[in-house]
């Protein structure tokens, strides 16, 4: 009985030493199992940490060469433009040889006629003269820069012009009526100029009475063939003032300057000018005029100038006429001239550079009226009129100039002893500035060449 209690006593403490044991190895199965799934999760976290360091870095990689790809295509079309550009605009280079290509092949103009008959009868019109297939220029034109037509109104009638236009010029070859525009309405008649700036608008014409032919007739002049070639439009800003000259303002100058000069030639007429154009003493800054007398029995010697001039015939008998040609002998006659016989109220071209003299062999004076675009070449100091007489002295020195001077040619024999002078200069950092010969106020003969004057002195013409 006493052995009993014990072996109980025994197999309780075997029992809780099983368990305690039991309790241990659950404890580190458990802690196996936890540090098992720690080390596994750890794993995952590191599998994870570099897969995703991985697909970021192949993220900016392919980000990379996409934009690489795009800055590529980009440039490719850059690239491709740029050069479809150059080869587009090389397309339209052309280069030539200088000694052949210095002076090219270009349709010369013509010695053409605009003959009366066209505005002395027929129904109201504007009448041009339109040459631009004998020059091959696209826009309508009777020299390059300027545009010349007859304009007919009927007793009674009224007729608009318009003209895209820096100056418009309208001599009265018949007639009296009245215009108006935008700039003002006036009254006209027969040998009356004026002349307006440009005009957006049209201008009114009507005629009141005509002494002949059943209406007025008109010489309109404009520059829009010129406005055309630079492919512009004139500005709003008038260049000058509208401006009137009457017929008998501008007879009485001639005879002012008729019996006013002691010079012994035969050229006497006056220049047209407007007091926006000082300098130039021209007509407007485009348009140049000068009614010019030949008297009777009389020969005005040749000139030239690089000007087209479109010649009104105003007033002529049988026997007047123009000898036109590119060349002089050593006498200053033109060799092989063609003749061209004026007609009143017609319109001849002469062509730019030729040599031309007037011959009058009838017994009355004649007047003619050109138009030219002297006022621009005088602008850009390109006209470059000379006489003749003027020539020949040069040559017979052994000179030949470049440019007509501002100065006679005896003064222009004569630059040697002239010299030249250095004013003051403006400003305190100006360049010095050298005068040359033709900027010196200069005395003595004058520019204009000496005449042969045959027959009666000069009268005025007289209305019929």
């Amino acid at each position: 009985a006493r052995r009993r209690p014990r072996a109980n006593q025994r197999r309780r403490r075997e029992g809780l030493i099983a368990r305690a044991r039991a309790r241990r190895r659950r404890a580190l199965r458990a802690l196996l199992a936890l540090e098992r799934a720690r080390a596994r999760s750890r794993g995952r976290r590191r599998r994870f940490i570099a897969g995703s360091t991985a697909t970021r870095i192949n993220m900016a990689t392919e980000a990379t060469v996409e934009v690489d790809a795009a800055i590529a295509r980009d440039k490719a079309v850059k690239d491709a433009s740029l050069e479809a550009c150059e080869k587009k605009w090389g397309e339209t280079a052309s280069i030539f040889e200088y000694g052949s290509a210095a002076n090219p092949d270009m349709r010369p103009i013509p010695v053409l006629v605009h003959p009366p008959d066209l505005h002395e009868r027929g129904e109201t019109r504007v009448i041009p003269f339109d040459i631009n297939d004998f020059l091959e220029i696209e826009e309508s034109c009777t020299s390059p820069n300027l545009m010349a037509s007859f304009v007919r109104i009927v007793k009674g009638e009224a007729i608009e012009t318009s003209a895209n236009a820096t100056s418009q010029a309208f001599y009265v070859i018949r007639g009296n009526g009245k215009s108006e525009g935008e700039h003002g309405k006036i009254s006209w008649s027969t040998g009356d100029l004026f002349v307006v700036p440009v005009t957006r608008g049209k201008i009114h014409h009507v005629c009141v009475d005509a002494e002949s032919m059943g209406g007025a007739a008109l010489y309109w002049v404009h520059d829009e063939p010129l406005m055309s070639y630079l492919g512009v439009n004139p500005s709003s800003e008038k260049k000058f003032e509208p401006t009137l000259y009457r017929r008998e303002e501008m007879l009485a100058r001639v005879e002012e300057i008729k019996h006013a000069s002691d010079r012994s030639n035969n050229r006497c007429g006056v220049l047209l000018g407007n007091t926006a154009c000082s300098q130039t003493k021209t007509l407007t800054h485009v348009l140049w005029s000068l009614l010019n007398s030949i008297p009777a029995q009389s020969v005005q010697r040749p000139h030239r100038h690089n000007s087209i001039a479109l010649d009104l015939a105003v007033a002529a008998k049988p026997g007047v006429y123009t000898l036109m040609g590119k060349e002089i002998d050593r006498d200053g006659f033109i060799i092989d001239p063609i003749r061209c016989d004026w007609v009143p109220g017609g319109v001849f071209i002469t062509p730019p550079g030729w040599w031309h003299s007037h011959h009058n062999e009838s017994d009355d004076v004649a007047w003619v009226l050109p138009m030219q675009d002297a006022g621009l070449y005088t602008h850009q100091r390109t006209l470059d009129i000379r006489f003749v007489d003027d020539e020949i002295a040069l040559h017979a020195e052994g000179k030949i100039r470049g440019s007509a001077f501002a100065v006679t040619n005896k003064q222009y024999l004569q630059l040697a002893q002239v010299g030249g002078s250095v004013p003051t200069p403006k400003g305190e950092a100006a360049m010095k500035r050298v005068l040359s010969v033709e900027c010196m106020s200069m005395h003595g003969d004058t520019k204009r060449a000496r005449a042969t004057q045959i027959g009666s002195a000069i009268t005025s013409p007289t209305k019929e």
